[in-house]
């Protein structure tokens, strides 16, 4: 059994669990926390229309507080591999950088928080409560058979935590600059205008859809949602897509659609900003007849106050980074978006700047001294 976080990420890197697929990860995580003596739970959860995943939920002692730490093993597609200077499952190590996907978002976080315990337990030490690992397949995916559905599961078996780290790359500059004390709202919205399809020679025997959705994605454009608040940005709104379909200059299209994303603060809640959209819509529709609106909240805004968890990891960055994280909110989603019904919660872990990316990567260094501070975390949690 090895202790070092650089070895647990390569082994991991080398599992090429693009979401859906489990690729071998979580099998080798159950591997490890089985013999550092976690009860493990493979959790399987399937949805029509939607990938079965699989998902790990360990958990070291029985006793309360239970500190959880959360995480996912799946991860993006590669793109294109030839552009990749290593081989993206390699899991090589260059000039002190171990590169893969993955390594940044998030199995090097995962890495660093056992191999954080597996020091911790060769010491022989032991929390005064228990250790668990929720551990999901389908973050980057759907989010649907996953976290949420884990979540709910455990609760109705009478599992209780009583705070959790999300691992998810959260520094920017250097480790531990950064941790996210919670995360903007995420809603995704279509709108499919109706119209009249005619020849533009005679535009008053058609109703330009096209015509109506500009002035649509105008309203949505010139939308000042708000100047922020205490903990996070402004609002924002983009138009993703725009969509007419048509392949002939001399017809006035009857049909089109465009899509949009809005990641919102904690002055909107998902149902109201349908609501002001609707008003948005149709008012430069010229009513509600002419379109419709499908919208998707992916997740709620959250926020857990500045207090004793995010004291705790403050204290270890200082400690071993000598640095203090900046309190932020920024970015997008994680699965902590579930997580906050059930416990205070947030997200730290490793620099996110290569994330997604061509030759994504992390500093071996980084990747061991993450360790040495999710230690510092865990020891200190339990007094």
């Amino acid at each position: 059994m090895t202790s070092d976080a650089t070895t647990i990420a390569q082994h991991l890197v080398r599992c090429p669990s693009v979401t859906p697929k489990e690729g071998g990860a979580l099998d080798y995580l159950q591997g490890i926390l089985e013999e550092l003596g976690f009860a493990c739970q493979r959790l399987v959860f399937a949805e029509d229309g939607t990938p079965t995943i699989d998902n790990l939920y360990a958990r070291f002692g029985t006793a309360e507080p239970n500190l959880c730490f959360a995480g996912h093993t799946d991860v993006v597609p590669v793109g294109n591999e030839s552009a990749w200077t290593y081989p993206p499952f390699g899991g090589e190590i260059h000039d002190g950088k171990l590169y893969g996907r993955g390594t940044a978002d998030m199995k090097g976080g995962i890495a660093a928080w056992v191999a954080a315990i597996q020091t911790l337990f060769a010491n022989g030490w032991r929390p005064d409560g228990s250790l668990s690992l929720l551990i999901t397949g389908d973050e980057e995916g759907p989010a649907i058979n996953g976290t949420v559905k884990m979540l709910k599961h455990l609760y109705e078996q009478g599992e209780r935590w009583d705070a959790c780290i999300t691992g998810e790359p959260t520094s920017s500059e250097t480790l531990g600059d950064a941790i996210k004390i919670g995360r903007r709202g995420c809603l995704d919205g279509k709108i499919t205008v109706r119209g009249t399809q005619g020849h533009t020679g005679y535009p008053a025997l058609a109703d330009n859809a096209a015509h109506r959705l500009i002035a649509m994605c105008d309203g949505l454009v010139k939308w000042h949602m708000d100047d922020g608040s205490e903990f996070f940005e402004p609002s924002n709104l983009a138009i993703t897509s725009i969509d007419i379909g048509n392949t002939a200059t001399n017809i006035i299209p009857g049909k089109a659609t465009a899509a949009f994303n809005i990641r919102y603060c904690d002055l909107h809640s998902g149902p109201e900003l349908v609501a002001k959209l609707r008003d948005i819509l149709t008012a430069a529709a010229g009513g509600e007849a002419f379109y419709d609106l499908d919208t998707y909240v992916a997740g709620e805004s959250f926020l857990t106050e500045p207090g004793q968890l995010s004291d705790l990891i403050s204290d270890a960055c200082q400690k071993i980074q000598g640095v203090r994280p900046e309190f932020s909110t920024s970015g997008g989603t994680s699965d902590s978006r579930f997580i906050t019904n059930y416990c205070p919660v947030v997200d730290f872990g490793p620099i996110n700047k290569t994330i997604h990316q061509v030759d994504e990567h992390l500093e071996v260094k980084d990747l061991e001294d993450l360790a040495l501070i999710y230690g510092e975390i865990i020891r200190n949690f339990f007094g």
